[in-house]
């Protein structure tokens, strides 16, 4: 099975089902299905071939879901990336895909048009380059080339935060393996409604689009996150599933206008991408009362590891492997030397590594055989993430092996002095990290967004204390700023912080 017949096979169940809104464009599945088609027949005609990477640089549009089913009924690879990327980053990866044309709107045309290939343009286009209203114009694809389900259809690049970044190759296999996880662990029905917020160049973008069609659901498409219009439409389009990452719920929760908000209609939430603190977990749960909230634990590598369906009983608990997966928590070692032997006794914190034999895995990064070395190893994934297994032998991811600070001698997990801190009222945001100091070899520092006047280090390292965190866990020091940095889709950037790249809040700390 490849995903353009699994789409047909979507399209002729529900025909007349609205499979797509995006602010004044509606679409039922059999209009998704013609126009994806015209612009695959479009993208034909331009030379586009099986096989050829398809470079994205755009927001979350319905023209980007034509382009997903246009390259998969063609057999290209497409290939999104953030539209944000600047002209060295777009440079880079159009070199690294041996990418055969790009795709991009006003927002990443500067970047865009740096790139030496066919440029197919979203709004007016320039000379040499195509409109995609052209491709919509075009003829319907007459043949649609045959597909193995082995064959790549989806490169995702990693944020590239150790270097440059990692295209990640992905087949029809592993896509429809995921889907189908994502269905089954979030337990979705036929007909939800789906907030697409989270971008289509990232993995859980494109796991909430595919598993939306697959089901005959309504995806509503948002190009750029707002808390107040994600409110709105929540309403409007009386959404029934989310699938985000904890910032964004922060964002949505403590927006002033949630109150007068009708989130009534969802009914299953999740999210992915990053640990939850416990203050937010019960704040989604007494403020959005879901019927179910899941903790699903993935990678782009391999979509599906774990996942918790009782958050409610467990916060932060990132549960038991996931359908066809097995998980081991093994020796943390960061020059790469440790086995898929080296289990660490239960209760325990080492590496968190993942089975290759998964359906939903893949075969190994594009051209980076440095990285395959390091990730891939006797047929396991070493994720890079510390975890530990409870007493009832489920999992708690406990952050990266990068980021473990010792200090002192001692391992500190900077995920747990954030929980901490994210249940103190005079709080919003905090992020932790180490920093070099003479004595300790690290110091323990903490970021911190203010919640309310009053923040202060003397009132923080008191509630740490009297939380209980021990001694050698209480930050030695506190920064309080305006904004903790994030990436593009809501994942704290601690090395934004440890390179000073922010900016410090006026407090009247004493």
């Amino acid at each position: 099975m490849d995903l353009a017949t699994a789409f047909a096979l979507t399209v002729a169940r529900r025909p007349d089902e609205c499979a797509v809104v995006d602010e004044g464009v509606r679409r039922t599945y059999s209009q998704w299905h013609a126009e994806a088609a015209r612009v695959a027949g479009g993208l034909a005609a331009m030379g586009l071939r099986q096989g050829d990477h398809l470079l994205l640089l755009l927001k979350n549009r319905y023209e980007t879901t034509l382009l997903y089913w246009a390259s998969h009924m063609l057999g290209l690879v497409f290939t999104p990336l953030n539209w944000r990327a600047r002209a060295a980053e777009v440079a880079y990866c159009v070199e690294d895909a041996e990418a055969r044309a790009i795709v991009f709107e006003n927002a990443s045309a500067d970047a865009a048009r740096t790139a030496d290939l066919p440029k197919i343009v979203l709004g007016k286009a320039q000379t040499g380059e195509t409109s995609f209203e052209t491709l919509l114009q075009s003829s319907k694809l007459s043949t649609k080339p045959k597909v193995e389900e082995n064959q790549v259809c989806l490169m995702l690049y990693t944020s590239g935060t150790t270097g440059k970044p990692k295209g990640v190759p992905r087949t029809h296999r592993n896509e429809l393996s995921a889907a189908v996880s994502q269905i089954a662990h979030n337990r979705y029905l036929f007909g939800e409604c789906s907030l697409g917020v989270m971008p289509l160049y990232h993995t859980m973008g494109i796991r909430v689009l595919l598993s939306s069609a697959l089901l005959n659901g309504k995806l509503v498409c948002m190009s750029a996150y707002d808390p107040e219009r994600a409110l709105g439409l929540i309403q409007e389009e009386r959404v029934t599933t989310m699938f985000l990452v904890p910032t964004l719920y922060y964002d949505l929760l403590n927006h002033p206008r949630f109150g007068s908000c009708d989130a009534g209609s969802l009914r299953r939430i999740g999210y992915a991408g990053m640990s939850m603190t416990d203050a937010l977990s019960q704040s989604c749960l007494e403020k959005l009362r879901p019927e179910l909230f899941v903790n699903y634990y993935g990678s782009s590598e391999v979509y599906t590891l774990a996942f918790c369906d009782h958050v409610d009983a467990k916060p932060g608990c990132a549960g038991r492997p996931g359908i066809n997966q097995a998980i081991r928590v093994v020796r943390a070692d960061s020059e790469g030397s440790a086995c898929a032997e080296d289990v660490v006794p239960q209760g325990q914190t080492g590496e968190v590594i993942a089975s290759l034999s998964s359906p939903e895995a893949f075969a190994g990064y594009w051209k980076r055989p440095d990285a395959d070395a390091k990730a891939l190893r006797n047929g396991w994934y070493f994720t890079g993430d510390l975890g530990r297994l409870d007493e009832d032998g489920e999992l708690y991811v406990v952050g990266r092996v990068d980021d473990m600070v010792i200090t002192g001698g001692e391992n500190i997990y900077p995920e747990e002095v954030e929980n901490v801190l994210a249940g103190c009222p005079l709080v919003g945001r905090a992020a932790v990290i180490g920093l070099p100091d003479d004595r300790w070899g690290q110091r323990l520092v903490a970021f911190v967004e203010p919640a309310q006047a009053g923040a202060s280090s003397e009132r923080l390292d008191r509630y740490c204390r009297d939380a209980g965190l021990v001694s050698f866990k209480c930050p030695k020091e506190y920064v309080f700023v305006e904004r903790i940095p994030q990436s593009p889709v809501g994942k704290l950037l601690r090395r934004e912080l440890r390179a000073g790249n922010f900016k410090r809040k006026e407090t009247h700390d004493r």
